[in-house]
């Protein structure tokens, strides 16, 4: 139990102390009312002797009970502003622990004020309990407590806690973010969707995106958050389902009984039992095979499911979080991935953004992968300006792919970082970076340049493509690809100029089509016989 000492309807001295009701004391005296702990807020300097008092006689009722001080100090106990705060720091700093205890909230005792805010913090569910008041007796007797009641009220909105709320989801974003560094006002919206999505709901939820790209640590975040709101009591268990093969993906998901298969020779829990009252993260779902598949789609609508070898269901009741590189629609389309399973999963979908996406991202990240690196190695490394910009134009730039994306990112910083001398990132250390890079990436480059008219570009200029900016290397690309399909000069121009001559009276595409070859010293005729 959790509430203010009152400090005028608990107050009372000599023998007729008990001839009045006193809220608190009465809380040890109801026979069906079982207290383990009182916890009572109070300004001790002032209230101190009174707290001796009725600690005392709850001793005297209900010597099992505990009582515990908890030294507030309230300037005005009926600011409502200077309530709240105290007692939402209060809450916040709590030890609570729902899965031993249960917690009551004694709004009797305090002012109105109080109860108002004990009502929004209980109600918001900072404080995992329910709502108790006490009333005294209709005929004021000796031994007579009165009465108690579990109340459940609608609260009202109040425009300055609204505010606090507001303040409080910006928190819970920016917390949701730790680890995951943004500029971009697309991935801030998503991440706003995704923290009231994770507060207001438990359904699963679906991270798309490719490897890299941060759908882990964001997993984490969201278990960490859940928690500290109490709403899981349980663990956060992660499995990668690419590693999962054959009999061992069933028995690692929805574990086994001892001779389930040749060489289990022992009882195996599995991770969806070890993710009871917690939250599961499977990620690169579509790796799963069909069997556990169905088996899943079983154990997240019924929180039930069969071991491997078993013939006594287990029960779960976990959260389901999912990640995935993969188009699961695509998926279900190939007969790969169940659409009765899609179907559940796909209620909270949402994707997170490679790399290459987000390139307003990659200098915030770069000041963070160096913060890690301090940490880490205990020596702060920084770029000299022109190593920094150096940098940034290359990873900025559309021959850097990222295709690991932050994971890309992270280890291309530490090896700077490493190499560094005296603690600074010089621009040779960036060139060798750069180099590296471009080795790295060189199989996925190749195969990029290999797109439809990157060929014929090459035919064609020789190796003045190298004299070429990206942007024009691969306009041109698509120029002589359309070029080289069409059989004359006049229907290559119609098919790249269609939009804009649909907007003019009249036009000569031809003559466009000439006059922009001609920039790069070519012709169609001679493109046409190259292709």
């Amino acid at each position: 139990m959790i509430g203010f000492l009152g400090t005028s309807l608990d107050a009372g001295g000599g023998a007729g102390r008990w001839e009045k009701w006193r809220p608190t004391v009465s809380l040890g005296m109801f026979e069906d009312l079982w207290v383990d702990r009182i916890e009572l807020l109070l300004d001790e300097r002032r209230f101190g002797n009174l707290l001796k008092q009725v600690s005392a006689d709850l001793a005297a009722q209900s010597p099992h009970t505990e009582v515990v001080s908890r030294d507030v100090y309230l300037q005005d106990p009926w600011d409502f502003e200077a309530v709240y705060s105290v007692l939402h720091d209060f809450v916040r700093a709590y030890p609570f622990d729902p899965e031993r205890e249960d917690y009551l909230v004694h709004i009797t005792t305090g002012t109105h004020v109080a109860q108002i805010c004990w009502f929004l913090l209980t109600e918001a569910r900072f404080m995992p309990g329910r709502l108790l008041q006490t009333s005294p007796p209709r005929k004021q007797q000796a031994g007579d407590p009165g009465s108690f009641s579990i109340i459940d009220l609608d609260l009202a909105r109040y425009d300055r806690i609204a505010r606090r709320f507001a303040d409080e989801r910006l928190e819970t974003a920016q917390f949701l973010k730790s680890g995951i560094q943004t500029r971009s006002p697309a991935f801030n919206r998503m991440i706003d969707q995704i923290e009231r999505v994770a507060v207001r709901s438990k359904a699963p939820i679906l991270l798309m995106g490719p490897t890299g790209a941060g759908k882990s640590m964001l997993a984490r975040n969201l278990f960490e958050l859940k928690q500290q709101r109490h709403d899981l009591a349980g663990r956060f268990v992660e499995v990668n389902c690419a590693t999962l093969r054959g009999d061992g993906a069933g028995s690692a998901l929805f574990g086994h009984v001892k001779g389930a298969y040749t060489g289990a020779q022992n009882e195996r829990v599995g991770h969806l039992k070890s993710a009871d009252g917690g939250l599961l993260f499977l990620d690169e779902i579509g790796e799963l095979g069909l069997d556990e598949q169905a088996m899943l789609l079983r154990a997240i609508e019924d929180k039930r499911f069969l071991p491997l070898g078993g013939d006594r269901e287990v029960s779960s009741e976990f959260q389901l979080l999912a990640g995935t590189n993969r188009d699961l629609g695509d998926a279900v389309a190939q007969g790969r991935f169940r659409e009765d399973l899609y179907a559940r999963l796909n209620l909270w979908t949402f994707y997170l953004p490679g790399l290459k996406e987000r390139s307003e991202d990659i200098e915030p990240n770069l000041d963070f992968e160096l913060e890690r690196h301090a940490r880490l190695q205990g020596e702060r490394v920084g770029f000299n300006r022109e190593a920094r910009q150096t940098y940034l134009r290359f990873a900025t730039c559309a021959e850097a792919i990222w295709p690991g994306n932050f994971r890309d990112l992270g280890a291309s910083v530490t090896r700077m970082a490493t190499l560094a001398e005296s603690g600074r990132i010089t621009v040779e250390n960036v060139q060798e970076e750069i180099g590296r890079l471009r080795r790295l990436w060189a199989p996925q480059l190749g195969a990029r340049e290999s797109m439809p008219g990157q060929d014929l570009l090459q035919s064609v200029l020789g190796e003045a493509v190298a004299e070429l900016d990206r942007f024009d290397q691969v306009q041109l690309a698509e120029v002589l690809r359309v070029c080289a399909e069409c059989r004359s000069l006049s229907e290559a121009g119609r098919r790249l100029f269609s939009a804009s001559r649909e907007r003019k009276r009249s036009s000569n595409d031809a003559d466009r089509l000439r006059k922009y070859l001609a920039r790069f010293d070519l012709d169609f005729e001679a493109v046409h016989a190259r292709a």
